[in-house]
């Protein structure tokens, strides 16, 4: 049986890309299709790919060509394939002619005609208007918003709104597409989405006549401090046909989704263990993470972080959470919490007030998987096992401030009418919701 493989990312899967796969296919008896990864996609810069993997693996089987597809994850891999499937022949586009000769060594190589006038680039390019985006709240983070927002496709941020007028003209001023504005109501007349950076106690409201107004809302984390009320505005959002995303950046970083992944897939055994640190000590008492009345203190202000690992690897029926905090002025400036699940056993440590470590440390009966700090902005991370020998490490690119990631599926949530995306779901972000909610109500709190 002769063996061909070919690879591609098959964004918006075109005629061109089912005439490669054809001709591929007629070189052999069997087509193995590599389809890149996101995080690959993403490590090589190309943050305008508008469907995730899982869409583009479906959308090359569906053609009919591909008798086999798998991930291409890293550089070099494809040496690896080629080995370790017995490859025959390596198929690829004209376009690429003379960049894959050192394949030669290894299996014969054939370029193959590519369709003039069709591309992924092309398709976006004619379909695609840029998703007009409006800044509500002009503080420290949203600042960052624009940059990283010009180098994702399909997106332009165009406007901004804040009761501070000094902030608004300061984000405006700096950037030369964005415009001030006085009122929300002039605000949602220009712009197709909200990017939501202001205090967490005005998330809710400020969601919810964004979505009333017809507009996609990407919001910063935490999203509300409230089980009920973030699966309200889920609900809402999809009923109004709109995207609702927590913009939690760890969620899109490409490390930490490959960590999961590998994770699942069962590299370290069963979980029964995770804990998590994140601690970063303020000096100046008068910021709003000190302020009670804007739900300040550490848990509120970090443990959407440490909490992502847990919900996304344990799930979100937890049998019980004991909170463990340390107040000053009616804020935490310390909190441990411990989650129990029915086979395993879950902490976080949050300071705002008290330093510790912060790494991620998961356990499983094979071994344990290690990421130093800060952890929540994955670029490396350890699997460590009995037999040192066995230990791997990996390494990934982290771009500008990781804002970038949360964007592009963003935009690409909304393009593709996914009202709920696989790197932080609906139910998770309600999940992590109810348990700071338990602060607010005082179930389970015990001070320290």
């Amino acid at each position: 049986m002769k063996k061909v493989i070919t690879y591609g990312t098959y964004d918006l899967l075109h005629q061109g890309h089912i005439n490669l796969l054809r001709r591929a296919k007629d070189l052999g008896d069997y087509l193995i299709v590599g389809v890149t990864s996101d995080s690959f996609d993403r490590g090589r810069g190309k943050l305008n790919v508008r469907n995730n993997v899982l869409e583009r693996v479906e959308a090359v089987k569906a053609t009919g060509y591909a008798d086999e597809v798998i991930i291409e994850d890293y550089v070099g891999q494809k040496i690896d394939d080629i080995q370790k499937y017995n490859v025959d022949i390596f198929a690829i586009g004209s376009d690429w002619e003379g960049l894959f000769d050192y394949l030669n060594e290894f299996t014969k190589v054939v370029y193959l005609p590519r369709t003039e006038g069709i591309s992924s680039t092309m398709l976006r390019a004619e379909t695609t208007t840029d998703v007009k985006v409006g800044v509500i709240g002009c503080g420290r983070v949203a600042k960052r918003f624009p940059i990283e927002a010009s180098v994702v496709s399909g997106v332009k941020v165009v406007a901004a709104y804040d009761i501070n007028k000094d902030a608004v003209m300061s984000i405006s001023n700096d950037n030369a597409d964005v415009w001030a504005y006085e009122s929300l109501d002039k605000l949602y007349e220009a712009v197709d989405a909200i990017y939501i950076a202001t205090p967490h106690l005005t998330h809710y409201e400020l969601i919810k006549q964004s979505i009333e107004a017809g507009k996609h809302v990407l919001v910063e984390t935490p999203m509300v401090l409230n089980g009920k009320q973030a699966k309200e505005l889920f609900e809402l959002a999809e009923m109004n046909g709109v995207i609702l995303m927590e913009a939690n950046k760890t969620a899109h970083c490409p490390a930490f989704n490959h960590l999961m992944v590998m994770i699942k897939s069962g590299v370290i055994g069963e979980v029964v263990d995770i804990d998590a640190s994140l601690s970063k000590l303020l000096s100046d008492k008068t910021l709003r993470e000190f302020d009670p009345e804007q739900a300040g203190g550490s848990f509120f202000e970090l443990g959407s972080y440490p909490l992502l690992p847990i919900v996304k690897l344990m799930g979100c029926n937890y049998e019980n959470l004991n909170i463990y905090s340390r107040f000053e002025n009616g804020v935490d400036v310390y909190t441990k919490g411990i989650l129990r699940y029915p086979k395993a056993v879950c902490s976080f440590k949050l300071g705002l007030g008290v330093k510790t470590e912060g790494n991620l440390v998961i356990s499983g009966t094979k071994g344990y998987a290690y990421v130093p700090a800060p952890w929540w902005k994955t670029d490396y991370f350890e699997l460590r096992y009995e037999d040192q020998n066995k230990n791997q490490k990996y390494f990934y690119k982290w771009d500008g401030y990781g804002i970038r990631y949360e964007i592009q599926e963003f935009i690409s949530c909304i393009l593709n009418k996914r009202f709920s995306t696989a790197r932080l779901r609906r139910r998770e972000s309600i999940c992590m919701a109810k348990m700071m909610q338990q602060l607010t109500d005082k179930v389970n709190i015990f001070e320290i």
